[in-house]
């Protein structure tokens, strides 16, 4: 068995809406199925006896690439992985599979995938196999990578009201939504934390004058300078004092009810450790709480207690840490609910005041408390109270928090319950933190847990707002890029600032940012990354499908023009029609509840499309008496269709009507391609919910030309000769072409062409065969990249296409683009046409200018 690629899909994708790993496996002709290897299945389940084998596709036999999908999806299941989806398809080549297996952490999936290669190959071997420590690598890669408790409670509180978001770093940054409704976070902080609010909730001594101002209750006290400093603070408090760093946090360096000179000069050593600054203050006797505050609510409540063991007159104080460190709950950080308690030198002193050593054992029922502070972080325990605080405690907290100007903010109290206020009892807020833990809210050690998330997420999104834009997706073969420009068109008349990917690059409203073929999903995500765009447009490649899945989670209008034969066939085994269908309605499967897709009524591989789609489908045809079409529109749904001359879009009785003399793509729906792509796009703008005013005037200003849409119909005259440039690289886009240049007068007809050498023979000999029978010359030229192709391979075939020609009398064949073109223009006369195929797009169109205006 040998493994020749794996790739991560990390969107929806051809298989699924999971994000996967894919991998293709060979597999020898005894690897086809494992009845023929008998001792292979009881060696892997005793290697692994939770592996459970899935059953493959009908009629195919269990192959080892079958037992790899088992074993890398059942590692992550069994390693704690919420993943539930795999498949293993058999390929057009014999041995050959396509193993899917889904993933949370992409680097956890592709470890899996590596281990589940060695499970099999120690069964295979019959050499031993140690899955303790594979889960164990799983669990804690898993652990070190995926969304802490805090900040994967907001993410979960987001998906659960369709925000999609999106991990900006490996650590606990996210985007929510899309463009300019974007949002962001870094664990518990949102973008609307002020980085001023953050500092003074650092400064520990600031935030106590500033609650004080405000008649918050705090403990007094001052910084000081050294540690006879913080002695003399501690007797002018003339009580137990707390000593901590100015700007610690989890509580690091925190020592209380310090009473002795010793206490206090070491609690300072240890505090100076964390910090320059260190602040001596009266000690609160009471319990900790801490309060979540989330805009002006209070939104949870939990008492903590320190790290602490109970004596049974048997263990060791170290042995019952142990047996503590058992609970499931507690992790080495702050992926579980609770953290292990550690044994440090903080701990020892901490017992050493007891009386105690880590060796000692404690009478039975004697409470040995390891630190002073209550930190989840450093092992302690939490017990929630939401429901016990009272009104006025939890003004204070509100209070502190807008004092202190923190959007969600951590106050730590001290007193001896929360169900009075602070000031009948002494108490008093002694700490004020941005970016506070939520674990102890969310799984309390004792009581139920809250939805903080929630409650951040409302704050960040107002109820109803997804804080998504309009996207509209558009796929097929043809088409596309038009289309895509005249959608983008028609969004930038309804006033929106349209992100727009496609095959010459990526813009935002009229600047392009970045070049070349992005169709794929990378530049879609970096348009809904980009904080000025109100709507996006994507021209979404079947390679990009195929290579990492879509770049978004769903669309509100997804556009299908058509399936072509001879485009990208024999790649990626994509061997058919059918099967490049299934790769093009990926989109189509992922279009919103509430959205739309726009489809082809008059290609049968489209319109079957409509079957999968969640939301509502505009058919379009150019016959309104297609009967996908009669059917759509008898059932009062909608249909976009040519009539007298017209493009018309009806639904039920209402129906609104555009001229074709209107739209100049069309040249008054001469070129039949062109009013298709028309059709697709008034169709995209009716899903959106666009005004007909709007629609009207966008597709009577959208120009066609070298600027707006390179390499697509571009016109240019030449000494009274009519020059057409174009893109055109499949049998079916050339067909079209040929079509709409019948329509168009001349004396003489001429084509240069080359073939992309990435297709297969018979689609490129067959755009030849179309054009030769079309044009009366032909200059064939080979480009600068053959893509795997021999010198001289493309044209060859080139010229075997034009072997029967019924028009072509005249073949040239040169060498480089540009020599082609000049060689074509130099027969050109008044009155002649010539289409000009042209494959380096943007330096073929500027040259073609060039030599126009000369």
């Amino acid at each position: 068995m040998e493994i020749s690629r794996i790739r991560a899909l990390r969107g929806p994708n051809l298989w699924s809406r999971h994000t996967s790993i894919e991998a293709i496996v060979s597999c020898n002709e005894a690897e086809r199925d494992i009845t023929a290897m008998p001792e292979f299945e009881p060696r892997l389940r005793a290697r692994f006896p939770d592996i459970k084998f899935l059953e493959p596709a009908t009629g195919q036999p269990f192959s080892l690439a079958h037992a790899l999908e088992s074993a890398a999806l059942c590692l992550q299941a069994q390693a704690g992985c919420p993943v539930t989806f795999s498949r293993s398809v058999a390929t057009v080549e014999a041995g050959t599979y396509q193993v899917v297996v889904e993933y949370t952490e992409e680097d956890v999936g592709r470890l899996a995938f590596d281990l589940a290669e060695k499970l099999i190959a120690s069964a295979i071997d019959n050499t031993p196999f140690d899955l303790d420590a594979a889960l164990k690598e799983l669990r804690d890669l898993d652990e070190d990578i995926r969304l802490g408790p805090s900040t994967g409670s907001i993410v979960y509180a987001a998906v659960a009201r369709g925000i999609p978001y999106r991990r900006l770093t490996e650590g606990s940054m996210v985007q929510f939504g899309w463009g300019h409704r974007q949002r962001r976070i870094q664990a518990a902080e949102t973008g609307e934390t002020s980085a001023i609010a953050e500092s003074i909730a650092q400064d520990k001594e600031l935030t106590k004058m500033l609650l004080h101002a405000a008649g918050v209750p705090v403990p007094n006290g001052r910084a000081v300078s050294d540690a006879e400093d913080a002695w003399k603070a501690a007797q002018e408090i003339a009580a137990p004092v707390v000593v901590k760093p100015r700007d610690g946090n989890q509580g690091k360096g925190v020592a209380v009810n310090m009473k002795t000179r010793e206490d206090v000069l070491r609690a300072y050593e240890a505090a100076h450790a964390i910090s320059e600054d260190v602040i001596v203050e009266r000690y609160i006797t009471g319990h900790d709480y801490r309060i979540l505050v989330v805009g002006d609510q209070m939104v949870a409540a939990a008492r903590r207690e320190p790290p602490q063991v109970t004596g049974d007159g048997v263990h060791s104080i170290a042995q019952l840490i142990e047996q503590v460190n058992k609970d499931p709950r507690r992790g080495d950080g702050h992926a579980t609910s609770l953290t292990k308690i550690r044994v440090d030198d903080i701990a020892r002193a901490v017992l050493d005041k007891q009386g105690y050593t880590i060796d000692s054992v404690p009478p039975k029922g004697t409470l040995v408390v390891l630190r002073n502070n209550a930190n989840l972080s450093t092992g302690g325990t939490a017990t929630d109270v939401t429901e016990d605080v009272h009104p006025d405690m939890a003004a204070r907290a509100v209070e502190a928090a807008q004092m202190v100007g923190l959007d969600i903010c951590g106050v730590d109290v001290v007193c001896e319950t929360v169900i009075k206020p602070m000031e009948e009892q002494g108490g008093g807020i002694v700490e004020v933190n941005a970016a506070p833990g939520l674990r102890m809210h969310l799984q309390p050690s004792y009581g139920k847990g809250r939805p903080v998330g929630e409650a951040i997420i409302s704050t960040m999104f107002k109820d109803g707002d997804d804080g998504r834009i309009p996207v509209v997706a558009v796929a097929g073969t043809n088409g596309k890029t038009t289309t895509v420009k005249l959608i983008s068109h028609i969004l930038t008349t309804d006033k929106h600032r349209v992100g727009m990917t496609g095959t010459d690059g990526v813009y935002i409203g009229s600047q392009r940012i970045d070049t070349g073929d992005c169709s794929g999903p990378r530049s879609a995500r970096n348009v809904l990354m980009h904080p000025d765009v109100t709507a996006a447009v994507f021209e979404t490649a079947r390679g990009g499908v195929l290579r990492e899945g879509l770049g978004f989670d769903r669309c509100n209008v997804a556009v299908v023009t058509n399936i072509g034969e001879g485009d990208h066939l024999g790649l990626n085994f994509i061997t058919t029609v059918e099967d490049l269908a299934v790769v093009k309605r990926v989109i189509v499967q992922n279009v919103a509840a509430s959205g739309t897709a726009v489809l082809n009524a008059a290609d049968p591989m489209v319109a079957s499309m409509a079957a999968v789609c969640p939301g509502s489908v505009t058919f379009f045809a150019k016959d309104v008496h297609h009967p996908v079409m009669t059917m759509h529109r008898a059932q009062g749904r909608r249909v976009v269709y040519v009539e007298d001359n017209a493009i018309v879009a009806a639904e039920g009785k209402t129906s609104h009507r555009i001229e074709l003399k209107d739209i100049p793509l069309t040249r008054d729906g001469t070129i039949g391609f062109q009013v298709e792509n028309a059709m697709a796009s008034i169709g995209a703008a009716w899903g959106l919910g666009i005004g007909w005013d709007v629609i009207r005037k966008a597709v009577q200003t959208f120009v066609n030309d070298a600027q707006s849409a390179p390499g697509r119909f571009n016109l240019f005259s030449y000494k009274g000769a009519t020059l057409i440039a174009d893109y055109g690289h499949n049998p079916d886009a050339i067909q079209a072409l040929v079509n709409a240049i019948e329509s168009m007068p001349a004396k003489r007809r001429s084509v240069v062409i080359s073939g992309a050498g990435d297709r297969r023979d018979i689609d490129i000999r067959r755009q030849t065969e179309i054009l030769g029978d079309a044009f009366d010359s032909v200059v064939l030229y080979e480009d600068a990249c053959q893509r795997g192709r021999e010198e001289g391979e493309v044209v060859a075939l080139l010229r075997d296409g034009l072997k029967d020609a019924k028009r072509a009398r005249a073949i040239k064949e040169i060498k480089g683009e540009f020599v082609a073109i000049d060689a074509a223009l130099a027969e050109l006369a008044d009155g002649d046409l010539c289409l000009v195929l042209i494959d380096q797009v943007e330096e073929a169109l500027a040259y073609i200018a060039e030599k126009c205006k000369a």
